[in-house]
């Protein structure tokens, strides 16, 4: 019986996984800026990335969606695969990828287009509506999703850029969300943003991860006590420590994680 039990602990913890990274390394031509990081990372649940700056996490957080393809000098080796998929294998195509893994980045980027259209853009180009009345849905869907609908349901054609940073940065979740991702990475979404907006922002991402597996980056200690279930605390390229929040902030095992924490390093 005992056995038993723990296969089926075993199973679901497997079942839990969305995002699996192995022996991940990076390369910017010949700098190595990520080393060998392992992690598996679980669905509905947020995961904060903490570490002082270029320690990597923005870095390992691009590779989840191929971002880093984008640049020349850049070389992923390693395998990521989201729901057992390599997002690496020659046969993905990274457009669609990125329909599965929204992305939303440190400053608000509105298109130069309409509320309504720059949440439309995603769910046009990948062909999820199939008439007006079918993106009207999607669109007030993911606006409800990024908890802006109420502010904006009667300005759908005003320009996204006409908000404010706090607004634009919901907006700009739900355009991330309105593709229906599996996984939405966040890039320190609250950099740019006064306490008030970002208190709502958090509120939100507390919210998304009922639907979604949130990985965050963040400079701020406290948003990630405050927002996420599980840390990934990186150093010098190297994923130093992962584990539930509440013990890499009250006893973490590596004392680069604790000196980190208590301020002597960062």
């Amino acid at each position: 019986m005992e056995d038993l039990a723990y296969m089926d602990r075993q199973m679901s913890t497997e079942q839990d996984i969305k995002i699996s990274a192995k022996n991940v390394q990076v390369y910017y031509a010949d700098n190595h800026a990520i080393k060998d990081v392992n992690v598996d990372i679980a669905d509905k649940t947020v995961t904060a990335f903490i570490g002082p700056s270029g320690c990597g996490k923005s870095t390992f957080l691009r590779c989840i969606n191929r971002m880093n393809d984008t640049i020349d000098v850049c070389r992923v080796e390693g395998a990521i695969k989201i729901d057992g998929e390599d997002i690496y294998d020659k046969r993905v195509d990274p457009v669609q990828l990125r329909a599965k893994v929204g992305m939303v980045f440190q400053k608000p980027n509105p298109f130069p287009k309409s509320i309504y259209d720059n949440v439309a853009y995603g769910p046009r180009i990948h062909g999820l509506a199939k008439n007006r009345a079918e993106l009207d849905d999607i669109v007030e869907k993911a606006l409800r999703r990024g908890a802006i609908w109420d502010e904006v349901k009667d300005r759908l054609d005003a320009p996204g850029t006409g908000l404010s940073g706090g607004q634009q940065q919901r907006l700009c979740i739900a355009r991330a969300v309105a593709t229906e991702p599996q996984v939405l990475l966040m890039d320190e979404p609250c950099s740019a943003l006064d306490p008030i907006a970002t208190a709502q922002v958090e509120e939100l991402i507390d919210e998304l991860r009922q639907n979604y597996s949130v990985v965050i980056v963040t400079h701020s200690m406290q948003q990630a006590a405050r927002v996420s279930q599980k840390t990934a605390f990186f150093h010098l390229g190297n994923l130093v420590e992962y584990d539930d929040t509440d013990k890499i902030f009250t006893n973490p095992e590596d004392e680069r994680t604790e000196s980190y924490i208590s301020g002597r390093i960062g």
